[in-house]
């Protein structure tokens, strides 16, 4: 279990006259084995500061470190820790392949096709599907399936550190109380290191064990989940809550 630390972390979009500040000197740090969940409005930064721990987008500044290693460094060396699970299930997954192929692509190499498909009947069972659903294609399934398929996909990669973007904002309210039921479960039995992001307090207090408060780039607040949204120093924090009905959440 690695722990998963931002150092000062900037990303800027643009040239520095006229671009655009989108993560402003982020430090957090995700401990081994824990969920922190990542919290702000839409355009805050979230989305943008876990695409650059995925390899996805560009760090101008500062740096992202894997148990006190470059992230970057790690991923040269051929080992991919980290892995992530985006908002829109539609568009996470290749419509011309059937689900089953999709997941063995991701499996390490050096698997026989036989390991392949054991692989991906017991990847599916994890994230309660059936095995015989890997002849599926994505157009077939139902959202809350895809994100299901996204995530054993992602599980697929072994890695070490979970990346979830805004997973069940995209689903229908009756599966995503599901959905989150089997993120929580199988990150506690695979013990993974997990960055969890949405716009949901609730949802956020529900999954994570830490919760970082994202405005305008900057992390302007940190601490256990409980502490943070029962008694929030920051009034970023405050107007958040305030804005969700029963915000006792």
């Amino acid at each position: 279990m690695p722990e998963l630390v931002f150092e000062d972390v900037t990303v800027r979009f643009g040239t520095r006259r006229r671009g655009t500040v989108a993560v402003d000197e982020v430090n957090l740090t995700v401990p081994a084995g824990a969920v922190v969940g990542l919290v702000g409005e839409s355009g805050s930064g979230k989305s943008t500061l876990a695409r650059a721990a995925a390899g996805l987008t560009p760090v101008t500044g500062g740096r992202i470190l894997l148990d006190g290693q470059p992230l970057d460094a790690v991923r040269a060396r051929g080992r991919r820790p980290l892995q992530m699970v985006f908002q829109d299930p539609y568009s996470a997954l290749d419509p011309r392949m059937a689900i089953g192929a999709s997941i063995a692509e991701a499996v390490p190499r050096g698997s026989t096709t036989a390991q392949r498909r054991a692989e991906v009947a017991r990847l599916l069972g994890l994230v309660d599907l059936p095995p015989e659903m890997s002849t599926a294609s994505p157009d077939q399934l139902s959202g809350g399936q895809r994100q299901r398929v996204a995530l054993a996909r992602a599980l697929a990669g072994r890695p070490e550190v979970l990346v979830a973007d805004e997973i069940t904002s995209a689903l229908d309210v009756s599966i995503q109380g599901a959905v989150l039921n089997m993120v929580r479960d199988l990150q506690r039995r695979m013990r993974l290191t997990m960055l969890f992001i949405s716009h949901n307090l609730a949802v956020v207090r529900y999954v994570s064990d830490f919760v970082g408060v994202m405005h305008q780039g900057r992390i302007v607040e940190y601490g256990p989940v409980d502490d943070v949204l029962t008694d929030p120093r920051d009034p970023y924090t405050r107007d958040l809550l305030a804005a969700i009905p029963h915000a006792g959440v």
